[in-house]
């Protein structure tokens, strides 16, 4: 039983940061409509999917959001994770404040950036005040850990330990898994579950912006949907043959 999935609406972004696992760019595309991300979403969410993740490609700049969050927040615990840029237009958060997905997480990649820092800071304010639940993906960086580390305290100053996600940065730069525990202090801390062994999850499965889907988000190959509903989804899972993307134990 797959009990939740992350859908990648598209590859776009305006932001365009070269880390990124999937590749953003402003020259991204997407081959989900609206309708298509809608009834798939439904398929699985019949089949026994309780949690929904929406990201991308940036979610707020792929051209029917609000219609898909209006669709499927009634129906399912639904997250989105943003850069946070779009949270900069006043038009995007009235249309927040009326559909209101359970929860964003506002990623934070440059953590050696005040005004960045600042920023993140100020929008899960935001959110905070037209109560949507907030959180920070912090992305954390092997050369950059006092950096990251006071961008951690900064942050707990308006979240939980257990609304801060600390990400590693894959493939160059990785911190081990002592460096990212060593962000908070000694404070428990949320990451991803690969941290300390890569295991195929039982439960989770990812769907790219080209209908592809595996296991996990950072792995390698993605088979294509076989049709665009939880059958089609299984399907395709059953013929991943999963490999780790790395490991981060030292």
């Amino acid at each position: 039983m797959i009990e939740q999935i992350s859908i990648d609406l598209s590859n776009y972004c305006s932001k365009g940061c070269p880390f990124c696992y999937n590749t953003s760019s402003k020259l991204g595309q997407t081959q989900w409509s609206p309708k298509e991300v809608i009834c798939f979403a439904k398929s699985c969410i019949m089949a026994g999917t309780k949690s929904v993740s929406l990201g991308g490609g940036e979610p707020f700049e792929y051209n029917g959001i609000f219609d898909v969050i209006s669709e499927l927040y009634p129906l399912v615990y639904l997250t989105l994770t943003t850069n946070g840029l779009p949270l900069l237009d006043r038009d995007i958060v009235r249309r927040l404040d009326m559909t209101k997905p359970d929860k964003i997480h506002v990623s934070l990649h440059n953590a050696d950036n005040n005004k960045e820092v600042e920023r993140v800071k100020s929008q899960v304010r935001l959110l905070n005040d037209i109560s949507i639940k907030p959180g920070v993906n912090l992305l954390i960086k092997a050369s950059d850990l006092d950096s990251c580390k006071r961008a951690y305290l900064t942050l707990r100053e308006e979240l939980s330990n257990e609304q801060i996600i600390l990400i590693p940065m894959r493939f160059g730069d990785t911190p081990t898994s002592r460096q990212l525990a060593s962000i908070t202090n000694g404070e428990p801390f949320q990451s991803p579950s690969c941290l300390l062994k890569c295991t195929k999850p039982n439960t989770f499965a990812s769907i790219s912006w080209d209908k592809k889907v595996n296991w996990c988000s950072y792995a390698r190959g993605k088979q294509p949907l076989e049709s665009l509903d939880y059958g089609g989804l299984m399907a395709a899972l059953e013929k991943v043959d999963f490999t780790s993307c790395g490991s981060f134990c030292d």
